[in-house]
Protein backbone atom coordinates (compact mmCIF):
# COMPACT_ATOMS: atom_id res chain seq x y z
CA UNK A 1 0.00 0.00 0.00
CA UNK A 2 1.31 3.43 -0.84
CA UNK A 3 0.56 5.67 2.18
CA UNK A 4 0.88 8.77 0.03
CA UNK A 5 -1.78 7.59 -2.41
CA UNK A 6 -3.96 6.39 0.43
CA UNK A 7 -3.95 9.79 2.10
CA UNK A 8 -1.22 9.00 4.58
CA UNK A 9 -1.25 7.51 8.01
CA UNK A 10 -3.66 8.46 10.72
CA UNK A 11 -6.54 9.27 8.35
CA UNK A 12 -5.28 12.80 8.01
CA UNK A 13 -6.53 14.53 4.86
CA UNK A 14 -3.82 17.22 5.13
CA UNK A 15 -0.24 16.35 4.34
CA UNK A 16 0.11 12.83 2.95
CA UNK A 17 2.10 10.75 5.40
CA UNK A 18 1.63 13.10 8.34
CA UNK A 19 -0.12 11.54 11.27
CA UNK A 20 -3.09 13.09 12.98
CA UNK A 21 -1.68 15.17 15.80
CA UNK A 22 -4.38 13.89 18.10
CA UNK A 23 -6.83 15.75 20.30
CA UNK A 24 -6.42 19.29 21.50
CA UNK A 25 -4.75 20.31 24.74
CA UNK A 26 -4.56 17.65 27.44
CA UNK A 27 -2.79 17.42 30.77
CA UNK A 28 0.34 18.16 28.73
CA UNK A 29 -1.11 21.47 27.53
CA UNK A 30 1.60 23.45 29.28
CA UNK A 31 4.22 20.73 28.98
CA UNK A 32 6.70 23.03 27.25
CA UNK A 33 7.05 25.02 30.47
CA UNK A 34 8.29 22.01 32.47
CA UNK A 35 12.00 21.19 32.74
CA UNK A 36 11.47 17.71 31.29
CA UNK A 37 9.38 18.97 28.38
CA UNK A 38 12.12 18.41 25.82
CA UNK A 39 12.37 14.74 26.79
CA UNK A 40 8.60 14.38 26.67
CA UNK A 41 8.34 15.79 23.15
CA UNK A 42 11.41 13.87 21.97
CA UNK A 43 9.69 10.66 23.11
CA UNK A 44 6.81 11.63 20.82
CA UNK A 45 9.31 12.03 17.96
CA UNK A 46 10.85 8.65 18.86
CA UNK A 47 7.42 7.04 18.55
CA UNK A 48 7.29 8.40 14.99
CA UNK A 49 10.78 7.05 14.32
CA UNK A 50 9.61 3.60 15.39
CA UNK A 51 6.67 3.88 12.98
CA UNK A 52 9.11 4.73 10.20
CA UNK A 53 11.13 1.59 10.95
CA UNK A 54 7.97 -0.52 10.84
CA UNK A 55 7.53 0.62 7.22
CA UNK A 56 11.15 -0.09 6.35
CA UNK A 57 12.00 3.60 6.41
CA UNK A 58 15.05 5.10 8.09
CA UNK A 59 13.75 5.65 11.64
CA UNK A 60 13.63 9.41 11.95
CA UNK A 61 10.62 11.07 13.54
CA UNK A 62 9.55 14.65 14.08
CA UNK A 63 6.87 16.56 15.95
CA UNK A 64 5.95 20.23 15.88
CA UNK A 65 4.79 21.65 19.21
CA UNK A 66 2.74 24.85 19.42
CA UNK A 67 1.59 26.31 22.73
CA UNK A 68 2.20 23.09 24.60
CA UNK A 69 0.59 20.62 22.23
CA UNK A 70 1.61 18.59 19.22
CA UNK A 71 0.14 20.12 16.07
CA UNK A 72 1.94 17.83 13.61
CA UNK A 73 3.89 14.60 13.66
CA UNK A 74 5.58 12.70 10.88
CA UNK A 75 8.34 10.29 10.00
CA UNK A 76 10.47 9.60 6.97
CA UNK A 77 8.76 8.31 3.80
CA UNK A 78 11.71 8.69 1.43
CA UNK A 79 12.02 5.02 0.47
CA UNK A 80 8.31 4.31 0.12
CA UNK A 81 7.57 7.45 -1.87
CA UNK A 82 10.89 7.36 -3.74
CA UNK A 83 11.13 11.03 -2.91
CA UNK A 84 14.43 12.49 -1.69
CA UNK A 85 12.56 15.31 0.08
CA UNK A 86 10.20 13.09 2.11
CA UNK A 87 12.02 13.75 5.37
CA UNK A 88 10.16 13.72 8.69
CA UNK A 89 10.91 17.39 9.35
CA UNK A 90 9.56 18.65 6.02
CA UNK A 91 6.37 16.61 6.28
CA UNK A 92 5.79 17.79 9.87
CA UNK A 93 6.45 21.45 8.99
CA UNK A 94 4.04 21.26 6.05
CA UNK A 95 1.33 19.76 8.23
CA UNK A 96 1.88 22.31 11.01
CA UNK A 97 1.54 25.13 8.47
CA UNK A 98 -1.74 23.69 7.24
CA UNK A 99 -3.13 23.17 10.74
CA UNK A 100 -2.09 26.61 11.98
CA UNK A 101 -3.17 28.41 8.83
CA UNK A 102 0.11 29.95 7.77
CA UNK A 103 3.72 29.29 6.90
CA UNK A 104 5.18 31.33 9.76
CA UNK A 105 5.61 28.93 12.66
CA UNK A 106 7.19 31.49 14.98
CA UNK A 107 5.69 30.05 18.16
CA UNK A 108 6.54 26.45 17.27
CA UNK A 109 9.27 24.10 18.37
CA UNK A 110 10.45 21.36 16.00
CA UNK A 111 11.57 18.14 17.70
CA UNK A 112 13.43 15.61 15.55
CA UNK A 113 15.29 12.46 16.49
CA UNK A 114 18.33 13.17 14.26
CA UNK A 115 20.16 16.42 13.67
CA UNK A 116 18.57 17.96 10.55
CA UNK A 117 20.25 17.89 7.16
CA UNK A 118 20.85 21.18 5.27
CA UNK A 119 17.47 20.95 3.51
CA UNK A 120 15.49 20.40 6.71
CA UNK A 121 17.44 22.93 8.79
CA UNK A 122 16.86 25.50 6.06
CA UNK A 123 13.15 24.70 5.88
CA UNK A 124 12.80 25.09 9.65
CA UNK A 125 14.57 28.44 9.51
CA UNK A 126 12.42 29.61 6.59
CA UNK A 127 9.30 28.53 8.51
CA UNK A 128 10.55 30.79 11.33
CA UNK A 129 10.33 28.08 14.00
CA UNK A 130 11.36 29.42 17.38
CA UNK A 131 13.41 26.37 18.28
CA UNK A 132 14.90 23.24 16.72
CA UNK A 133 15.49 20.40 19.20
CA UNK A 134 17.22 17.23 18.04
CA UNK A 135 18.24 13.96 19.61
CA UNK A 136 21.28 12.33 18.01
CA UNK A 137 23.99 14.30 16.25
CA UNK A 138 24.59 13.31 12.61
CA UNK A 139 28.33 13.25 11.87
CA UNK A 140 27.69 12.41 8.21
CA UNK A 141 25.05 14.98 7.30
CA UNK A 142 24.11 17.13 10.26
CA UNK A 143 23.73 20.78 9.35
CA UNK A 144 23.50 22.40 12.79
CA UNK A 145 26.58 21.27 14.72
CA UNK A 146 28.15 18.16 13.22
CA UNK A 147 29.23 18.94 9.65
CA UNK A 148 28.39 22.61 9.50
CA UNK A 149 25.95 25.17 10.81
CA UNK A 150 23.84 26.34 7.90
CA UNK A 151 22.07 28.63 10.36
CA UNK A 152 25.24 30.50 11.32
CA UNK A 153 24.22 33.60 13.28
CA UNK A 154 24.25 36.76 11.19
CA UNK A 155 23.65 35.06 7.84
CA UNK A 156 19.86 35.01 7.98
CA UNK A 157 17.07 37.23 9.20
CA UNK A 158 15.79 34.50 11.53
CA UNK A 159 17.82 32.48 14.00
CA UNK A 160 16.03 29.61 15.75
CA UNK A 161 17.33 28.42 19.10
CA UNK A 162 19.16 25.11 18.64
CA UNK A 163 19.17 22.42 21.33
CA UNK A 164 20.85 19.08 20.68
CA UNK A 165 21.42 15.81 22.48
CA UNK A 166 17.95 15.38 23.98
CA UNK A 167 17.63 11.61 24.47
CA UNK A 168 20.57 11.47 22.09
CA UNK A 169 21.66 7.98 23.05
CA UNK A 170 18.18 6.52 22.57
CA UNK A 171 17.70 8.39 19.29
CA UNK A 172 21.08 7.17 18.03
CA UNK A 173 20.43 3.59 19.14
CA UNK A 174 17.25 3.21 17.10
CA UNK A 175 19.22 4.22 13.99
CA UNK A 176 22.13 1.88 14.80
CA UNK A 177 19.77 -1.05 15.36
CA UNK A 178 17.92 -0.33 12.11
CA UNK A 179 21.10 -0.25 10.00
CA UNK A 180 22.54 -3.29 11.82
CA UNK A 181 19.43 -5.30 10.92
CA UNK A 182 19.71 -4.16 7.29
CA UNK A 183 23.33 -5.32 7.11
CA UNK A 184 22.47 -8.67 8.69
CA UNK A 185 19.65 -9.20 6.18
CA UNK A 186 22.02 -8.86 3.23
CA UNK A 187 23.06 -12.13 1.56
Amino acid sequence: MNPRAAGGLGSNPGTPGARDAGPGPTDDARMEERPDADEHWMREALAEARRAASFGEVPIGAVVVHQGRVVARAHNWRETWRDPTAHAELIALQEASRRLGGWRLAECHLYVTLEPCPMCAGAAMLARVARIVFGAADPKGGALISRMNVLTPGLWNHQPIITGGILGEECGMILKEFFRSLRQARP
